[in-house]
């Protein structure tokens, strides 16, 4: 398995720079035995009564920071929280910062530089701490936006709202579970109307989700560890989906890596609180998911070898090239797609 096996073209004019509004009226392409195309508003149809949608209720924080050194501008990503005035961050640009040297924030707090470490991060510590830090983070701070959605510097108000989902509950993350972005409450009434049962997980997006895929060999590859949780009660939901004949669906690459990390071996999982640090590449064996809603992803990325490994590399390079052709829009505030599983596994 190489990482060329990954790869595709993708014009620029399909990447989306934002969201269609209402978030349910997205193109949904359902893959399959075939393709056929629809609109996100149209997902109860697709699926039966007494299956199961799994979400993710982690909530994004706006945790990219616009200051100054002096002269100089400086961009912070938060991370991780290591102490109640202290967070690892990316920074930009960082190679001439050293430990001791204080950022001010446009917001008018500030951070000292505490330590560069070796992994490239910077730990930065806060002249404030716990709840009001995170009052002047939430307040000032930048939606942490993949960096293909180019945005003036500062805080960008219809972000605030587009990169959230609407059922976002826990905060932690730094990056959307953005096949979430689709839903609606009127789409999850009508869900609840065809039967369709509705479970939600934890998983904080981290920063991993950033880091290309650089190896040859994608098995070389070394995924950052992310933190969730699966309640008893959704543990519970899965069970009694999976006795009833029901499918569990994954709302994303997110609930699928953290369902398949619980999983117990009889097709259910466990109540779960960790880290995990799943790579999922072709091959891997699926215990849980029984259909995966998912957004387009880059190329030669953990998340396009996960649909690959999920309904077959030959499959999902024929889905790509339809939704190419048909005008799709990729990525993060771009359409999606309903995956059904390969009948077998195939390596690429």
């Amino acid at each position: 398995m190489q990482l060329a096996d990954f790869d595709f073209e993708l014009p620029r004019e399909c990447i989306a720079l934002r969201p269609v509004v209402p978030r349910d009226t997205a193109r949904l392409l359902a893959v399959g035995a075939g393709l056929s195309d629809h609109r996100v508003e149209e997902l109860p149809s697709l699926l039966a009564p007494g299956d199961l949608l799994v979400l993710n209720d982690t909530k994004v924080m706006p945790a990219r920071l616009i200051g100054r050194r002096g002269s100089v501008a400086i961009e912070a990503t938060l991370i991780a929280p290591m102490a109640p005035d202290r967070w690892r961050a990316l920074v930009r640009p960082a190679r001439r910062l050293k430990p001791g040297q204080r950022i001010d924030w446009a917001a008018g707090f500030s951070a000292e530089v505490v330590a560069k470490e070796p992994a490239g991060t910077i730990v930065l510590a806060f002249d404030r701490a716990g709840e009001e830090l995170m009052a002047a983070i939430e307040s000032f701070g930048a939606m942490p936006l993949p960096p293909y959605i180019k945005r003036p510097r500062g805080r960008d108000e219809r972000d605030v709202r587009d990169y959230q989902t609407v059922f976002a509950r826990h905060a932690g993350a730094i990056a959307a579970p953005t096949a979430g972005l689709h839903f609606t409450g009127a789409l999850m009434q009508a869900l609840a109307q065809r039967g369709i049962g509705i479970a939600f997980v934890t998983l904080h997006v981290g920063a991993g989700t950033f880091l290309p895929v650089t190896a040859a060999r994608p098995e070389e590859h070394i995924m950052h560890a992310e933190w969730g949780t699966i309640s008893p009660d959704a543990a519970t939901a899965v069970a009694q989906a999976k006795a009833a004949g029901g499918r569990v669906v994954a709302v994303g690459t997110t609930v699928l890596r953290l369902l398949e990390t619980a999983a117990d071996g009889a097709g259910g999982v466990r109540p779960f609180t960790g880290e995990t640090d799943l790579f999922i590449l072709p091959g891997f064996r699926f215990r849980v998911v029984d259909r995966l809603l998912s957004n387009f992803h880059l190329p030669r990325s953990t998340l396009f070898m996960l649909v690959a490994a999920f309904s077959g590399l030959a499959r999902i390079r024929a889905a790509y090239a339809h939704a190419i052709a048909a005008g799709y829009r990729f990525y993060s505030y771009g359409d999606c797609c309903l995956l059904e599983p390969a009948a077998e596994v195939p390596q690429p």
